[in-house]
């Protein structure tokens, strides 16, 4: 397997005062060439940190990392050539068009939009009409597919994606993933954080994180096939007082909203949905058993670490 991203013992803290954080304890993991990578948790758990690390925005405190083959510290200006970056706050000249902005992106790599415009032709074609309109009056869509042209133009092997979809509406997001498809396909090996579960399951690969820490790394399905507590799916007329009567149940190891049920682990390894109703009391309430999604392994994982 050929590697584009490796990783060994990657460690950050941040002091606060008096205070020191731990922005990201040490992280080992590689992403090989042509990988779509995705590092999914929530806010704090330290996915920026380790992108602005790969990215040679800052330094690491201790271990060592390389992207395409250069290493993070001594090869730093090398990496900048090579890699696209995205960060999640969208960071344009909201003063300049569309093309401009292109325009200048392109120069700094010291390339022109026509060299490389077979990489962002797709993405640009969408983006076309409004060439002339200055970035800060596009619409969250928009500006997220101009970021990631910009990111594209000069040609990257390597493409880091700080929570490009994050505050973009469901179609949006559903569009930028199938662009990263397609860009996946050109041989772009892509690391994208994500907050949002449901999009781990159009990663080859998962690091789900939590607190500066990975608590599992594996693809998807394999992640989803560890799963091994009993779960089901709890509906009743009043759910705020059944998730709070589901939690008091000593046979319940965790309850939690999902959806429009609530998500119920329970501590024995093997019990019935019958068995379960006893257990929980239930009488008109409806209940299913169902399978583990991507959100239920990252809850589960959490208690367990």
């Amino acid at each position: 397997m050929s590697v584009a991203i490796a990783v060994t013992n990657l460690r950050k803290s941040y002091t606060n005062g008096k205070e020191t954080v731990e922005a990201l304890h040490p992280v080992t993991f590689n992403v090989a060439k042509g990988e779509l990578f995705g590092l999914i948790g929530p806010d704090g758990a330290g996915k920026t940190t380790l992108i602005r690390l790969l990215t040679t925005l800052i330094l690491a405190d201790e271990g060592t990392a390389t992207v395409d083959g250069y290493d993070v510290v001594n090869d730093y200006a090398e990496i900048r050539k090579r890699v696209g970056y995205m960060p999640g706050k969208f960071s344009l000249y909201q003063d300049l068009s569309v093309r401009e902005n292109l325009d200048f992106f392109a120069t700094i790599f010291k390339t022109t939009v026509e060299t490389n415009y077979h990489l962002i032709k797709d993405i640009y074609e969408q983006l076309a009409p409004f060439a002339d309109r200055p970035a800060g009056k596009l619409s969250g869509g928009m500006k997220q597919k101009l970021a990631l042209c910009c990111a594209l133009i000069h040609k990257p092997s390597v493409l880091f994606l700080d929570e490009p979809t994050t505050g973009v509406d469901a179609v949006s997001r559903k569009e930028f993933w199938e662009m990263l498809d397609r860009l996946k396909k050109q041989g772009i090996t892509i690391l994208v954080s994500t907050p949002y579960m449901d999009e781990a399951s159009r990663c080859d690969r998962v690091a789900l994180m939590q607190d500066g820490k990975f608590m599992d790394v594996d693809s998807p399905a394999n992640i989803t096939g560890k799963y091994r507590q009993p779960l089901f799916a709890v509906k009743g007329d009043d759910m705020y007082k059944l998730l709070h009567q589901l939690k008091e149940k000593s046979s319940v190891l965790l309850a939690y909203p999902f959806g429009e049920y609530h998500h119920v682990v329970m501590k024995e390894s093997r019990v019935s949905l019958d068995e379960t109703r006893q257990l929980l009391g239930l009488t008109n309430e409806e209940i299913n058993a169902v399978a583990a999604d991507i959100e239920d392994c990252f809850i589960y994982s959490m208690t367990q670490h």
